[in-house]
């Protein structure tokens, strides 16, 4: 079968340790099922796998990928539930492409429960764009955000995969969203999916019950600012630096919740996918590749400049 996979680590060239080949089929142990693959998309978690982040060499090479939507042997059409349980990892589970082989295969092998059913009214391509960005924004909103408490919403540097769905998500809850760009451009497609854009920084009109952090150190100061009293600050990421600098003094005395964050369930899924059928949102794509571009798919991710999922369609 075709297979995009790692075969070495470089953290400052990932993509020239990037092969698309043939591997072989899945072998899938008790308990595990194989899926024909239909659609993926790519996450950043896929560029750092090629750095060699959560990639040691002892399991290379590893098939890419957390992301896919396709059928399982009865006919069904599913998408796939990336999260593994695994003992071994601090975290106590692992992502398809960790430990097990990912979703950027035409075949894959992956625990029976972590099929969730695709609903008739969702497209391949759609719904392999949810289950890593979209379930981590709907799960940051919904629960440890508590969005449902909330009135406003602030999300930090939209435009990646998180940030985007996050936006798209709040607004669908019928939440005022505030979102920061320091791109005009992408201010202008944020606005579009119901969010006030303003700069990095910027002065709100109001203060916000939640705020969707993945940004980091250049962000934190402004997320605290713009948090009514007992909002939530909810983390997911550090794409600009890790070491924020916090002033406590204003935790204790907003009554602040600094939240970590990461993936979600299986049910949130499920939950996720009735949401978008009921509501008519769909995920943003940035831009659709065939298997054969998937190439041409990473250096697109690479280059930063993206808004919302680039996705990959294995029919084409």
């Amino acid at each position: 079968m075709r297979a995009a996979y790692a075969i070495a680590s470089d953290p400052a060239d990932p993509r020239s340790v990037l092969r698309v080949a043939d591997q072989p089929d899945p072998a899938p142990p008790e308990g595990w099922v194989t899926v024909e693959v239909r659609a993926a998309s790519l996450n950043q978690h896929d560029l750092w796998s090629l750095r060699g982040v959560g990639l040691p060499a002892d399991r290379l090479p590893m098939i890419l990928g957390c992301d896919a939507a396709g059928v399982d042997h009865d006919g069904n059409e599913v998408v796939i539930f990336p999260v593994v349980e695994d003992k071994a990892d601090p975290r106590g589970y692992s992502l398809l492409s960790e430990r097990h082989p990912g979703t950027l295969a035409e075949r894959v092998a992956v625990p029976r429960e972590n099929l969730v059913p695709k609903p008739a009214g969702l497209s391949f391509l759609d719904a392999a764009c949810l289950p890593t960005a979209w379930l981590t924004a709907y799960h940051m909103l919904v629960t440890r955000g508590r969005v449902a408490d909330a009135s406003a919403v602030l999300v930090q540097g939209a435009g990646g995969g998180v940030a985007t769905a996050a936006v798209a998500l709040a607004a669908a809850m019928g939440k005022r969203v505030y979102a920061t760009s320091r791109d005009p451009g992408k201010r202008e497609r944020i606005a579009e999916l119901g969010a006030t854009a303003v700069e990095p920084g910027a002065r709100l009109p109001e203060r916000v019950d939640v705020v969707i952090e993945s940004v980091g150190a250049p962000t934190f100061e402004h997320s605290m600012k713009c948090s009514a009293p007992g909002a939530r600050i909810v983390v997911c990421g550090a794409t600009g630096g890790h070491l924020a600098t916090v002033d406590l003094r204003r935790v204790f005395a907003m009554q602040l919740d600094i939240l970590g964050s990461s993936m979600g369930t299986g049910p949130e899924l499920a939950a996720l996918l009735d949401l978008l059928v009921t509501t008519g949102v769909r995920p943003v794509v940035d831009s659709t590749y065939g298997f054969s571009a998937i190439a041409d798919a990473f250096a697109r991710l690479e280059s930063g400049d993206i808004f919302g999922k680039v996705a990959i369609d294995f029919l084409h």
